[in-house]
Protein backbone atom coordinates (compact mmCIF):
# COMPACT_ATOMS: atom_id res chain seq x y z
CA UNK A 1 0.00 0.00 0.00
CA UNK A 2 2.68 2.20 0.85
CA UNK A 3 4.66 1.77 -2.23
CA UNK A 4 1.40 2.42 -4.10
CA UNK A 5 0.98 5.78 -2.37
CA UNK A 6 4.37 6.80 -3.02
CA UNK A 7 4.08 5.59 -6.81
CA UNK A 8 1.16 8.07 -7.26
CA UNK A 9 2.56 10.59 -5.66
CA UNK A 10 5.23 10.75 -7.39
CA UNK A 11 3.81 10.62 -10.78
CA UNK A 12 1.29 13.83 -9.79
CA UNK A 13 4.67 15.33 -9.16
CA UNK A 14 6.73 14.73 -12.31
CA UNK A 15 3.18 15.51 -13.92
CA UNK A 16 2.63 18.72 -12.01
CA UNK A 17 6.75 19.98 -12.87
CA UNK A 18 5.86 18.88 -16.61
CA UNK A 19 3.11 21.26 -16.56
CA UNK A 20 4.37 24.34 -15.04
CA UNK A 21 6.99 26.43 -16.64
CA UNK A 22 9.86 26.41 -14.79
CA UNK A 23 12.29 27.49 -17.57
CA UNK A 24 13.28 31.08 -17.88
CA UNK A 25 11.07 33.40 -19.16
CA UNK A 26 11.94 33.76 -22.90
CA UNK A 27 13.25 36.66 -24.18
CA UNK A 28 11.69 38.60 -27.34
CA UNK A 29 14.40 39.21 -29.90
CA UNK A 30 13.47 42.29 -31.02
CA UNK A 31 16.07 45.01 -32.70
CA UNK A 32 16.02 48.28 -31.21
CA UNK A 33 16.01 51.64 -33.42
CA UNK A 34 18.55 53.12 -30.77
CA UNK A 35 20.00 52.50 -27.72
CA UNK A 36 17.57 55.18 -25.79
CA UNK A 37 14.96 52.34 -26.43
CA UNK A 38 17.28 49.05 -25.90
CA UNK A 39 18.56 51.02 -22.57
CA UNK A 40 14.46 51.24 -21.14
CA UNK A 41 13.97 47.33 -21.26
CA UNK A 42 17.78 46.75 -20.56
CA UNK A 43 19.32 49.16 -18.18
CA UNK A 44 22.82 48.02 -18.23
CA UNK A 45 22.66 47.12 -22.06
CA UNK A 46 23.12 43.73 -23.76
CA UNK A 47 26.10 41.50 -23.63
CA UNK A 48 27.15 38.81 -26.19
CA UNK A 49 28.36 36.83 -23.17
CA UNK A 50 28.91 36.68 -19.87
CA UNK A 51 32.92 36.70 -20.30
CA UNK A 52 33.19 39.47 -22.41
CA UNK A 53 34.94 42.68 -20.62
CA UNK A 54 33.73 46.57 -21.50
CA UNK A 55 36.28 48.78 -22.85
CA UNK A 56 34.75 52.17 -21.87
CA UNK A 57 35.48 51.80 -18.86
CA UNK A 58 33.40 51.92 -15.66
CA UNK A 59 29.93 51.26 -16.38
CA UNK A 60 26.93 51.25 -14.01
CA UNK A 61 24.61 48.45 -14.67
CA UNK A 62 25.55 45.14 -15.29
CA UNK A 63 24.43 44.16 -18.81
CA UNK A 64 22.14 41.90 -19.51
CA UNK A 65 23.65 38.27 -21.33
CA UNK A 66 21.94 36.91 -23.98
CA UNK A 67 24.03 36.19 -27.59
CA UNK A 68 21.11 36.33 -30.04
CA UNK A 69 19.54 39.34 -28.82
CA UNK A 70 22.93 40.78 -28.62
CA UNK A 71 23.39 39.57 -32.40
CA UNK A 72 20.03 41.04 -33.39
CA UNK A 73 20.94 44.41 -32.22
CA UNK A 74 25.20 44.54 -32.94
CA UNK A 75 24.44 47.72 -34.76
CA UNK A 76 24.71 49.59 -31.53
CA UNK A 77 27.85 48.47 -29.73
CA UNK A 78 29.90 51.65 -30.92
CA UNK A 79 33.03 50.47 -29.83
CA UNK A 80 33.29 46.55 -30.59
CA UNK A 81 32.95 45.56 -26.92
CA UNK A 82 30.71 42.70 -27.74
CA UNK A 83 28.07 44.58 -25.23
CA UNK A 84 25.82 47.03 -26.95
CA UNK A 85 24.41 50.29 -25.38
CA UNK A 86 26.13 49.62 -22.01
CA UNK A 87 25.65 52.12 -19.12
Amino acid sequence: MKKLVFLALACILIFAFGLSDTSKAKTQIISYKNCKELNKVYRGGVAQSASVKNKGGKTRYTPFVSKELYNKNTHLDRDKDLIACER
